[in-house]
């Protein structure tokens, strides 16, 4: 082992725990840490209720307020910030060895400390005056100066790193080494970091700033993934304080593990089918959709969202809005599907998919709102960009007919349909509808006019598999997530047989569209809101 001082600007390899000190909100673990320390001869120095704890367990522990000789004041706001506190985790003992005996300032080794639980207040709804309470100050200033000192003390933030200190001490007669240290410095600092970061947020927020001058984002890793959208690129999931229910809140039932193209597939597909109050269900291929219906029941739904694009949906995502019974199950098992995401699933489903090892089955116990307000970021080269989540929603009522026909109360409501289904395809994005399912869906084409004849193409297709006599977007509604910047898109659309168009208006050449729309016999809206997604 390293001599405990080393020569001066050198770290020891190892250092032995001698004196910790513990303040922690979070007591998993906590008096198993304490017993163990104790048992090694550590001396524990502790504050409020982690001395509390320690000491109804049989734990020998000191009081901070013994220790320092001052006593907690103003409602325990101070209590830490002290020099024989912060001298011993700041000292250097190759250079500050002099200055420690002339304070008589013991050296500390060990800082376990996790913060006042300032995002579950926020998130539990507290007042103003309860989350500035909970705003900790000593601890982000033990836990930086311990991180910044981490050549000669160790310094724990989250009780998940005990077993790894613990595991460290019984191997090295009681002391850890310098890469533990340094990793667990490392994620300090990230922790100080995540916790100012949902402070000044939470500020920004109470002020009515969206956009402050200055924002950071903050993620906790939720799994390394084996690769990215490629194989040659590494990947991780990191999920974000947000409890909004999907895939970073779900339960994997069974199947492998997710991928990153999982992950980024089924997040579009289930914010996708939360959009209806009806039982719906959504298949999604490349984050696309390639098939979306509504139903009497979950079964209907699926049958009539597969019937879509049947070819696309092999290998994609299935997103149900209702827990997941033993019929609709029993259809899913017949289809190669790579993750099935809902809010639950009965027994006879859950034995069903059973069957299928490879399948991930994903349970949510909810569904998001699609009306909830929140942030969607997107990296850029040196940036990143931030944007509300595209929350709009059009209703009946604010529709804008301009055509010399109106819309049938049955096109009105697969407008509707249609036009929600649109926001979530990628741009440029053409929806066919009827009778609350899609009949064709178009995404992604630089030209909109090729997105309604591939959406057409693809459509008369599946129908023709199917058997039908007619290519299902014959009697269909038509939607765009943007204006038809000419009459060409209108007239692919009219030529597959729409009756009814729903755009959010807005070209130059408005009145040129309308009049293919009158000379077709067509019904159109305008909404007024676009839906661009790239």
């Amino acid at each position: 082992m390293t001599a405990a001082n080393p020569a001066p600007g050198t770290a020891a390899d190892t250092v032995r725990i001698t004196r910790a000190l513990i303040s922690v909100s979070d007591k998993t673990g906590l008096v198993a840490l304490g017993r163990d320390l104790a048992a090694r001869g550590v001396q524990i120095l502790s504050t409020g209720g982690s001395a509390q704890r320690l000491a109804e367990a049989g734990v020998p522990v000191t009081e901070v307020s013994d220790y320092t000789g001052f006593p907690e004041i103003m409602d325990g706001r101070v209590k830490t910030l002290h020099p024989r506190v912060h001298g011993g985790i700041l000292a250097r003992r190759d250079i500050h060895a002099a200055a420690m005996a002339e304070h008589d300032i013991p050296p500390i080794d060990l800082v376990v400390v996790n913060l006042y639980p300032f995002e579950q207040t926020v998130a539990k709804g507290g007042s103003f005056e309860d989350c500035v309470e909970n705003i900790d100050i000593g601890g982000p200033a033990m836990i930086r100066a311990a991180a910044k000192n981490h050549d000669f003390v160790t310094v724990v933030t989250d009780p998940d790193d005990y077993e790894a200190v613990l595991d460290e001490l019984a191997r090295n007669d009681g002391a850890t080494t310098l890469a533990l240290r340094r990793t667990l410095a490392q994620r300090a600092y990230a922790r100080t970091a995540a916790y100012d970061a949902a402070i000044s947020a939470w500020f920004a927020g109470q002020q009515g700033e969206v956009f402050p001058p200055r924002t950071t984002l903050s993620g906790r890793l939720s799994q390394t993934l084996r690769y990215g959208e490629n194989p040659h690129q590494q990947a991780a999931f990191y999920v974000t304080g947000e409890k909004r229910p999907g895939v970073a809140t779900a339960i994997q039932l069974q199947g492998k593990e997710l991928s990153y193209n999982n992950l980024n597939d089924t997040d579009a597909a289930f914010e996708l089918v939360a959009e209806f109050e009806r039982p719906a269900v959504a298949i999604i291929k490349h984050a696309n959709p390639c098939g979306v219906a509504e139903g009497d029941g979950l079964l209907d739904a699926y049958l009539r969202a597969l019937r879509c694009d049947p070819v696309s949906a092999f290998g994609g995502i299935i997103a149900l809005n209702r827990p997941l019974d033993a019929a609709t199950a029993e259809e899913i098992a017949k289809l190669f599907a790579e993750v099935v995401i809902a809010p639950d699933a009965d027994e006879g489903a859950r034995a069903l998919l059973a069957t299928k090892k490879n399948l991930r089955v994903l349970l949510t116990r909810e569904m998001p709102d699609p009306a909830e307000p929140g942030m969607m970021v997107k990296q850029l080269s040196g940036g990143f960009l931030l944007q509300n989540r595209d929350s709009g929603r059009i209703k009946a009522e604010e529709l804008k007919v301009v055509t010399k026909r109106a819309p049938s109360a049955q096109e009105l409501a697969d407008l509707i349909f249609a036009f929600r289904i649109a926001k979530h395809v990628k741009s440029n994005a053409i929806v066919y509808a009827k009778d609350g399912a899609t009949a064709g869906i178009g995404a992604g084409q630089m030209s909109r006019v090729d997105s309604a004849r591939i959406a057409a193409i693809k459509s008369a297709e599946a129908s023709k598999a199917a058997g039908l006599a007619e290519p299902l977007t014959k009697g269909s509604v038509v939607a765009s997530d943007a204006f038809f910047p000419f009459a060409d898109g209108l007239l692919a659309a009219a030529e597959a047989g729409v009756t009814a168009v729903i755009q959010p208006g807005g070209s130059i050449r408005d009145n040129e569209v309308i009049a293919a729309a009158d000379e077709k016999g067509l019904a159109m809206v305008f909404t007024g809101m676009r839906h661009f997604r790239h």
